[in-house]
């Protein structure tokens, strides 16, 4: 929990060299239901160029690609950034989702402390394949849906902003063929 105006830094730990190591950072707003999905919020190239989503304040938001740190660091947080902050790795082979770090922001910290409690550890979801007869235990349908979907749209990005890549390459290319 931070209060608003704060700078607040998140982290990815990746295990890939990072000439093939794309970073994406992506928020969920709400809590994981049916209808939430995941905000693209930044994309980190290994060529040290960041390209960001629609809508995103780049002011407001650095990505760091350092391995095997990268970071994200948010300025002036409002309660609006609050949510669940997740970090994806494309590499080469692999694709690593992160597991999220949950951020609150509010205007007033609270004064009085919270009384401690026995922390238990959670109950593990095991996810069942639907009965067509019985409908008892946790569906995971949704999550799965959109973590596909999210894969999905995050693999359209990286294409779009390749191929923006070669054409860019081409076009020096072209111009120097020319001088």
């Amino acid at each position: 929990m931070v209060q608003t105006n704060q700078t607040v830094t998140l982290s990815c730990k990746t295990e890939t060299s990072p000439s093939t190591t794309r970073i994406y950072w992506l928020r969920q707003r709400q809590a994981l239901s049916a209808n939430s999905h995941y905000e693209f919020l930044a994309c980190w190239v290994s060529v040290n160029k960041t390209v960001y989503g629609q809508g995103v304040e780049q002011e407001k938001l650095t990505v760091l690609g350092n391995s095997p740190r990268n970071l994200l660091k948010l300025q002036s947080v409002k309660p609006a950034d609050s949510g669940v902050y997740f970090c994806m790795i494309v590499g080469v082979p692999n694709l690593i989702f992160g597991k999220g770090t949950q951020l609150s922001v509010v205007d007033v910290l609270p004064t009085s402390p919270q009384p401690t409690r026995k922390t238990s550890t959670p109950k593990k979801k095991v996810c069942r394949f639907p009965s067509p007869v019985t409908r008892k235990g946790l569906s995971c349908a949704p999550l799965i849906i959109g973590l596909l979907v999210a894969a999905v749209l995050i693999l359209l990005v990286s294409l779009g902003v390749a191929i923006h890549l070669r054409c860019l390459q081409r076009r020096a290319r072209l111009r120097l063929l020319k001088q």
